[in-house]
């Protein structure tokens, strides 16, 4: 199945496959800044950023004008004209009512957002936004959807070949947007397992480890939010094959994303995915409790 195909297949909800989703790693648990990413989604972005421009010329005003009125500068406003920034919805909303457009641009914003993503990733990008249940287990680095600000600049600062800064800020931007999940009605029931060793790394740090702990006690709170640890001790784990995430959809089918050194797959095939969603119970079993969890971190950030 080729990479195309296999997000057609996402959105029709047809047909089992592993579809191969490189780079995910690098696009930092499924964030891939805010430029669009493969040919399909530059068009995107550029014909929205076409009728932009007519939109702006139509109603007499100059970028520097337009830009004040939605808050950014007339530079940032030409580089959404010419594609080469994706603006967010809120901003598209922002400039629809500005030019008065009467939803022409709105229309636009589901498209625009999704061009963000190389098209192979943009129907796991629409799962996330879409589910209804998340099972994550990590055993490298924090979750993406639990990092704090500063853990993600820890992270994206050690790659290599180093990321320039606008790509970094990019990244970070795009990270922080998935982090809306936390706030969405109703409400994604969240779990996450995640290996002690993940939560003992001083990536970026003591300063850095210790308000990501911080946040982990924060959202852990949440009452859809589940957050359990995996410990070193543990003699048995059903998770010795690697992280994975199994996506649940408002239809109730389920997918499976797992990544590794710079190339992922996100499985459609319902068997497979069953069998992820079992094993998952298995691995938050063997896991402390979320209470037990909870006083885990407390006691990491005490000792720090």
């Amino acid at each position: 199945m080729t990479e195309r195909a296999g997000a057609d297949a996402l959105a029709g909800g047809g047909g089992g496959a592993a579809v191969s989703l490189r780079d995910a790693w690098e696009s930092g648990d499924g964030g891939a800044g805010r430029r669009p990413e493969d040919e399909a989604g530059k068009g995107v972005v550029c014909a929205f950023g076409k009728n932009l421009k007519t939109l702006r010329l139509r109603e007499g005003m100059d970028r520097e004008e337009f830009g004040k009125r939605i808050g950014y500068s007339a530079a940032t406003v030409a580089s959404y004209e010419q594609g080469r920034r994706i603006p967010s919805p809120r901003t598209i909303d922002r400039a629809d009512e500005v030019l008065g457009a009467g939803g022409l641009l709105s229309v636009w914003k589901e498209e625009v957002e999704r061009a963000q993503y190389p098209g192979f990733f943009q129907g796991m990008a629409a799962l996330e936004k879409e589910c209804i249940e998340l099972l994550m287990y990590d055993t490298l680095v924090v979750n993406g959807l639990l990092q704090s600000e500063e853990y993600m600049r820890a992270l994206l600062g050690m790659r290599r070949p180093p990321l320039d800064p606008e790509t970094v800020e990019q990244r970070v931007i795009a990270r922080l947007a998935r982090q809306d999940i936390f706030d969405r009605r109703p409400a994604p029931l969240l779990s996450f397992v995640l290996d002690e060793s993940v939560l003992r790394r001083p990536y970026g740090g003591r300063d850095v480890l210790q308000g990501q702990l911080e946040q982990l006690l924060l959202i852990g709170q949440k009452q859809n939010v589940e957050i359990q640890v995996m410990p070193l001790d543990c003699m048995e784990s059903a998770g010795v094959d690697g992280p994975f995430t199994v996506v649940t959809r408002t239809d109730g089918k389920k997918f499976v994303y797992a990544e590794a050194q710079g190339t992922s797959a996100l499985e459609t095939d319902p068997k497979q995915a069953a069998l992820s969603a079992a094993r998952y119970g298995i691995i938050r079993s063997q896991a402390l409790t979320p209470r037990e969890s909870l006083e885990f971190v407390e006691g990491l950030l005490g000792s720090l």
